[in-house]
């Protein structure tokens, strides 16, 4: 081979390798910025650049930015059998019209210009008591501002909530207000105390960690939309230990319009007061008054002379026989929970309801006509 060919060929070889080094190189750099991470050289140092967030930070961070501007810290001082005193809590806005949500125990007892509402955005303002209503230990407020700086939340479906959703609340535990937390819904159909003697129903029951100054703040679903409002804790500390209550928002829907309309809130009665448990029945029940130990409903133990239940042939426990209640319109009851729910969001007093009574191995159906609760 020639002089001339053998550098030729050289020459060829040696593209080659540079062609085939910088397609190496090339390939090596884009599996790197394909990676997590990328890691770019700098004179002095590395800067390193993280991974996105995820999809629940995103979520998360998203519901929060825009549904902290709805909710409101409130502050209150009142007085309280003789005494001063000074409390704190959440609320959140549902109209365009300065009307404020909150636990109805967070306000009790204010001062007639002892109600503070703070804003996000620094605002504070004075809160007025549009209603009270101590049976579900709810209440509304309002507040003078333009319907432009107002942000109201959207009010979810309860009824459609289920065990093991994702839920967030925001609120003021302790004072440091907007505060974020998660959990999940852990139970459904629980019975809280309200404020009076009577229960209230459909209660949600969450792991998010709820503590004092949590009063009156939303529970939401990943939708944004407040599906409850916490009220309550199980907790023998007053701090959250995973167990936490909040009144479901189809009973904020209407207790909230009421209270609205005409300051008061009346509830249907039955006249009826039941030992069973939240899922209606216990086994002592089922041995001593030999039900099939499958039964769902509400045991009648007592009944109020002359009110609705006795009026309609509602029997109270005996020895030997006891009324259960396992429907309601047709609704089947698990137990006093399903009832008292169905009651407070579904009919009024005066309202004719018919009862599907399970009553010594034969089941009757019962036209009972609702009474008002009798005053607190």
């Amino acid at each position: 081979m020639s002089n001339y060919n053998r550098k030729r060929l050289a020459l060829l070889m040696t593209a080659i390798l540079l062609i085939a080094f910088g397609f190496i190189l090339g390939t090596t750099a884009l599996r790197t910025t394909a990676g997590s991470a990328l890691f770019v050289a700098q004179p002095d140092a590395q800067l390193h650049i993280p991974d996105p967030i995820t999809e629940n930070e995103r979520f998360f961070a998203s519901i929060y930015n825009r549904v902290s501007p709805s909710v409101v810290s409130i502050s209150v001082i009142g007085t309280s059998q003789g005494n001063s005193f000074s409390a704190s809590g959440t609320g959140f806005v549902i109209d365009q019209q300065g009307h404020v949500v909150t636990n109805n125990h967070v306000v009790d007892g204010a001062d007639s210009n002892g109600i503070q509402v703070n804003f996000l955005d620094g605002t504070i303002v004075r809160g007025q008591i549009v209603g009270l209503d101590p049976d579900s230990d709810l209440a509304v407020l309002k507040v003078d501002m333009p319907a432009e700086r107002l942000n109201p939340v959207q009010l979810g479906d309860s009824d459609a909530l289920f065990i093991g959703e994702t839920t967030l609340a925001i609120g003021s535990p302790f004072g440091q207000r907007w505060t974020l937390t998660s959990g999940i819904i852990s139970a459904l159909d629980r019975t809280i105390t309200g404020l009076t003697n009577f229960s209230v129903g459909a209660v949600i029951q969450t792991d998010a960690a709820i503590n004092p100054g949590n009063s009156g703040g939303p529970l939401l679903n990943l939708q944004g939309e407040v599906i409850g409002v916490n009220s309550q804790i199980l907790s023998e500390s007053r701090s959250n230990s995973g167990i936490g209550f909040a009144i479901p928002s189809n009973l904020v829907k209407r207790v909230s319009a009421e209270l609205i309309a005409s300051g008061v809130v009346n509830y249907s009665y039955l006249g009826i007061s039941s030992v069973s448990d939240e899922r209606g029945m216990t086994m002592d029940m089922i041995e001593a008054y030999r039900l099939p130990n499958n039964l769902r409903g509400v045991v009648i133990s007592d009944i109020v002379p002359n009110g609705p239940a006795d009026q309609a042939g509602i029997h109270g426990a005996t020895n030997r026989s006891v009324d259960v209640i396992t429907a309601i319109d047709g609704v089947p009851l698990n137990g006093m929970s399903s009832l008292v729910s169905y009651l407070a969001n579904f009919t009024k007093p005066g309202q004719t309801v018919t009862l599907t009574v399970y009553r010594d191995g034969q089941t009757i159906m019962i036209p009972l006509v609702l009474g008002e609760r009798p005053s607190r």
